[in-house]
């Protein structure tokens, strides 16, 4: 018998019952609908105060999302918004003629802000996906000149320091806005994130540069029809 299913002992109410010790809090949100976790990032954007177009949710995600998560396209937040609100998690209202142009706000409803916070309670994260194309052609290094490697890595640092002057002016705007203290947590994640990728790039810098000249490139015989690797030279089991 499971904890649902444990009869009440006599005299009991109902309130006692439902938070004795050991039994699981109810939840009191019903099962959320099952959504990309793309649906509940443009939903999560409508959960802060305020009415916003599919345009200022585009330009709000990229300038905090896609710090640490992504920036999904136009064309796919409007999509998100039409199914947020065919299941009722959002509204639209039209602006009236006395606007200069027309716009379509949306904002989350009751039932919206319900599944999305029993979605975000629970489980089911899983790993971080990482998929980083400079380290891809750096394990590939033994195809490419080392002066080659190290313009990619320099170029890479580049571009980072660029990402973490915008995320570091995203936080000025961020902090002391009423409501916007968990955003601030995930941009200053965002903000080390780029600080650390910064270091691991000075350090794979150091790295090539104790391999020395020729040093890990493949020869030109190794491509040679019939040459094999031996199984036990292989840098990986398999």
């Amino acid at each position: 018998m499971t904890n649902r299913q444990m009869p009440k002992k006599q005299g009991e109410s109902e309130e006692t019952f439902a938070t004795a010790p050991g039994r699981p809090e109810p939840d009191p949100a019903p099962p959320a609908a099952d959504l990309p976790a793309t649906a509940w990032a443009v939903l999560g954007l409508l959960s802060f105060p305020g009415e916003r177009t599919g345009y200022d949710l585009k330009k709000w995600a990229d300038a905090s999302l896609r710090f640490f998560y992504w920036s999904p396209a136009i064309s796919q937040v409007y999509a998100e918004l039409r199914r947020l609100e065919s299941l009722g998690y959002a509204t639209s209202r039209r602006s009236g003629p006395e606007e200069p142009r027309a716009r379509r706000a949306y904002a989350i409803t009751a039932a919206g802000r319900a599944a999305l916070a029993h979605w975000s309670r629970t489980d089911g994260c899983g790993p971080a996906v990482l998929k980083h194309p400079l380290v891809l052609r750096v394990w590939l290094g033994h195809l490419a000149a080392p002066e080659r490697l190290r313009e990619l890595i320099t170029h890479h640092m580049a571009a980072t320091e660029a990402e973490l002057k915008e995320v570091r002016d995203a936080l000025a705007r961020a902090e002391g806005v009423t409501g916007w203290d968990h955003p601030c947590v995930a941009l200053r994640w965002s903000e080390r994130q780029r600080a650390a990728e910064l270091e691991l790039a000075r350090a794979m810098l150091d790295d090539l540069a104790q391999l020395g000249p020729g040093l890990g490139r493949i020869a030109p015989e190794a491509d040679e029809p019939g040459a094999r690797q031996a199984p036990w030279d292989a840098p990986t089991h398999g």
